[in-house]
């Protein structure tokens, strides 16, 4: 059942995305945003609204980072009692690619895109199976969303069983928007859906994107609309859905099997 609604919302969690690296400290998180690194979450205390936390904000927002405000006692907690001045960080354990870099490395090959787009995978484990999913089924790369997802933390490496290595992932603002830009270069969009066409009877050759929704809510609305096919995997158990990893690995191989049997 949509993965138990996500082990009971797991995105409201307010614990760091492991591994990666936690800043402390006013001059030290801004010096962060401005240095231009990937930060997946800001945490700043309730109320604390003076003027060079405003400036941390602004830079947050330039970036579309995720802001958590918490209580002294929670910033505290995740801070481990460091002199953290009200805000903390969290940045990327792992170098973003971009969207284009993923369709050059497709030009370079000589073969048609084919990437994952994924709308909200919030579990890291799941994150770095599917990365290992696509690095297996030749997939140019891994989008992901800014917001309500996980990022690439150690956790998503080791899961990934040194996929990340080899496999670009991106992190966009708005999914919708990037789906429109690749479709203007002739790019197609399946997303996995359990009231969709049966995945054998839909044609997926030629540049494609599988988008893969979220544990517990599946694709978005906006997200699902762009899409240009929706696609079912057919199930004969007592259960009425797979783990979001389970059902990439499904359908990128369905997509694997029409590329190299055309």
């Amino acid at each position: 059942m949509k993965e138990r609604q996500y082990q009971e919302k797991q995105a409201q969690n307010l614990e760091p995305q492991e591994d990666g690296t936690l800043i402390e400290g006013r001059n030290a998180v801004l010096e962060a945003f401005r240095a231009g690194k990937t930060v997946d979450r800001l945490y700043v205390l309730e109320g604390c609204k003076d003027g060079p936390v405003m400036s941390i904000l602004r830079e947050a927002r330039k970036q579309d980072t995720l802001v958590q405000f918490v209580s002294r006692e929670r910033l505290e907690q995740l801070t481990g009692g460091k002199h953290h001045q009200g805000v903390a960080a969290q940045t990327a354990a792992w170098q973003y690619a971009s969207v284009e870099e993923m369709l050059k490395k497709a030009e370079e090959k000589g073969e048609p895109p084919f990437l994952f787009l994924l709308d909200g995978i919030e579990d890291p484990h799941n994150l770095g199976a599917i990365i290992r999913t696509a690095n297996l089924a030749g997939a140019h790369g891994v989008i992901i969303p800014k917001r309500r997802a996980a990022g690439l933390t150690a956790t998503v490496a080791r899961a990934s069983a040194g996929a990340l290595h080899f496999t670009p992932v991106a992190k966009v603002t708005n999914l919708v928007s990037v789906m429109e830009e690749l479709k203007q270069k002739g790019m197609w969009f399946v997303c996995a859906d359990m009231d969709g066409e049966s995945m054998y009877r839909l044609n997926l050759k030629g540049s494609i994107g599988l988008v893969i929704g979220n544990e517990g809510e599946g694709v978005g609305r906006l997200v699902k609309e762009a899409c240009d096919m929706t696609a079912s995997i057919p199930m004969k158990g007592d259960i009425d859905s797979l783990n979001a990893s389970v059902a990439a690995g499904v359908l990128a191989y369905e997509i694997v099997r029409q590329r190299l049997f055309p």
